[in-house]
């Protein structure tokens, strides 16, 4: 089959099942993951402009996917799905989920070239296709200090395009209103429960900021992707763990502090200039990129609440010796 250069038809398998960079393979729906795989979609179209669009989609992750402008049929996975692609033919497919089942049925996709996880016949797991060895790499690299670049810009070279610092795509129109300076993004999901921030530094960070006069929104919504995206959209600044909530912050251009223990910021390319804090817990396994803590110190009970009110001062211009924010009125 060779590539039809009139139409491009591409097929991406992300369900959000497993992350796609790390070692861990689970089927417990990581939406993070989803919502930071959207950047490719900007490499394919600029490699491929008239292109029709698949992606294979969990039902948990689908509203992330509501209304995106570069995808043209968003495809919730069941029972079905798999023999329904087994039928089509594609001319790219993007496999970028690593449990065994689902590397097997993308090699049984008739695609004339392939990017991303193929099946290992041999130990039942996953490998990568010859324009997915990068991911391998990577994922192997976890346990060195060699620089491995950013997950998006990782994604997006495997498909032989230029790393542009291209951002998340959402196509759901958050409400507007601001109607807070600050949001807490306290919670994670239950995945990485160890990425969450300590509650009572929460506290302690809340005193501190509305000492300053800062108004704190805490999480809400979470139960409902869109009220979720509405909260975040109703806040000037994000404080956040490494979860969901900070993908969704970028996508919606806020500025963001992001907070890391057990998880690796460098891996992470932060929009908007904003800022990363990192535990000041001295620990051999930091970042670990564990589900559970390894050593019993548990890196989030070990942040700085002062380097994060630095850190939100920084953002919006305000100055050490003001008592009042330096508002602009355009942000």
């Amino acid at each position: 089959m060779k590539p039809n250069t009139d139409k491009m038809k591409i097929l991406i398998i992300k369900l959000g099942y497993s992350e796609t960079l790390d070692p861990e393979i689970g089927k417990v729906v990581s939406l993070g993951d989803v919502i930071r795989t959207t950047p490719i979609l900007w490499a394919l179209k600029e490699k491929y402009p008239d292109s029709h669009i698949t992606w294979v989609i969990s039902e948990q992750a689908e509203p992330l996917l509501y209304r995106n402008p570069f995808v043209d049929r968003p495809l919730v996975w069941d029972h079905f799905v798999p023999f329904q692609l087994m039928k089509e033919k594609f001319d790219i497919l993007i496999n970028l989920e690593k449990i065994p089942g689902v590397c097997a049925l993308a090699d049984m996709i008739d695609a004339w070239g392939k990017y991303g996880f193929r099946f290992e016949t041999v130990g039942g797991t996953y490998h990568g296709y010859e324009k997915g060895l990068s991911f391998i790499s990577y994922i192997e690299g976890k346990t060195s200090v060699q620089a491995r670049g950013y997950w998006q810009q990782v994604l997006i070279q495997m498909l032989g395009v230029r790393w542009k610092k291209q951002k998340y795509i959402l196509g759901y129109k958050a409400k507007q209103g601001a109607a807070a300076d600050i949001g807490f993004n306290y919670e994670v999901g239950s995945k990485w429960p160890h990425k969450a921030m300590d509650m009572e530094l929460w506290k302690q960070l809340e005193q501190r900021l509305t000492a300053q006069g800062y108004s704190v929104s805490w999480q809400e919504g979470k139960t409902n992707l869109f009220k979720y995206m509405d909260w975040i959209n109703s806040c000037r600044l994000i404080i956040t763990n490494d979860s969901l909530g900070l993908h969704l912050a970028f996508a919606l251009n806020k500025k963001v502090v992001g907070l890391f223990g057990p998880t690796d910021p460098d891996e992470v390319y932060f929009y908007n200039g904003s800022q990363v804090i990192t535990s000041d817990q001295e620990c051999p396994h930091m970042p670990c990129c564990a589900t559970t803590c390894k050593s019993g110190l548990y890196c989030m009970k070990s942040l700085d609440v002062a380097k994060i009110e630095n850190a939100v001062n920084t953002l919006f211009g305000r100055k050490p010796e003001d008592n009042t924010l330096l508002r602009t009125g355009t942000e």
